[in-house]
């Protein structure tokens, strides 16, 4: 191994053989040997680089070869990132069934707080028997007037909505509409049922056919949606 060692490095510093290049000295041989590297010549003990060559050979074979990875080894590795991996994933699981019965609570509370309106709606209702029976008016007084329109029979539509909204239908379909509506939307639907039925007794006084077809159509819509969310739609026959 020595030899080996000691004929690569001098191939290494070597220059290629010419002619003019000058042989060593025989007298030199025995303790050291002169090479020459580009012209120069560099000296090199023969026992000294035997000595290095052998502790190299006798080195252990982790240092030549940089540390052992071992089975062992590897499946410790494998295992603590599995563990790692695994844990990770049962946080990020965990704090997503949080988030999720977070949300099924408040949507459980949603409903029971809508449950809890509708109920208390109902009751209202249940207890308005009047105010029911003049908004049944307005839908029998509306059907009347919207077959007449679209027969083109003003005269008839213009004796059901009476010449103003002062007549005593209006008034008592104000005062049901007035009672049973809670909320903002429920409101803005009476106004604009009232803007419309307006609209529609002043175009049948004036024996305009197109703007009471589109004013009667808007006030209709408008008491409609009212009745959908007051939850009176289904009590009340015509609709």
């Amino acid at each position: 191994m020595a030899t080996n060692f000691l004929s690569t490095a001098a191939n290494l510093i070597l220059p290629p053989s010419s002619s003019s290049s000058p042989s060593p000295s025989p007298s030199s041989s025995s303790s050291a040997s002169s090479f020459f590297a580009y012209g120069y010549p560099i000296k090199c003990n023969f026992k000294r680089q035997t000595i290095l060559c052998k502790s190299v050979n006798h080195l252990p074979a982790a240092a030549l070869h940089g540390p052992i990875v071992t089975k062992r080894t590897l499946s410790l590795s494998f295992l603590t990132s599995f563990v790692l991996s695994f844990s990770g994933k049962g946080s990020s699981d965990a704090n997503a069934a949080i988030l999720e019965a977070e949300d099924d609570e408040e949507l459980l509370e949603k409903v029971k707080r809508d449950r809890r309106k509708r109920l208390e709606r109902q009751g209202v209702i249940n207890s308005s028997k009047k105010e029911t029976e003049y908004l049944q008016n307005v839908v029998y007084n509306l059907s009347k007037v919207g077959q007449a329109i679209e027969n083109n029979d003003l005269t008839t539509a213009s004796s059901v909505l009476g010449g103003s909204t002062n007549t005593e239908w209006v008034q008592n379909a104000n005062i049901a509409l007035n009672k049973l509506s809670s909320s903002a939307e429920e409101k803005d639907a009476v106004d604009i049922f009232n803007s419309s039925l307006a609209t529609l007794i002043s175009s049948v006084s004036k024996n305009d056919v197109e703007s009471s077809k589109l004013a009667f159509v808007s006030s209709a819509s408008a008491f409609e949606k009212w009745t959908t969310m007051t939850g009176l739609f289904e009590q009340l026959k015509g609709l």
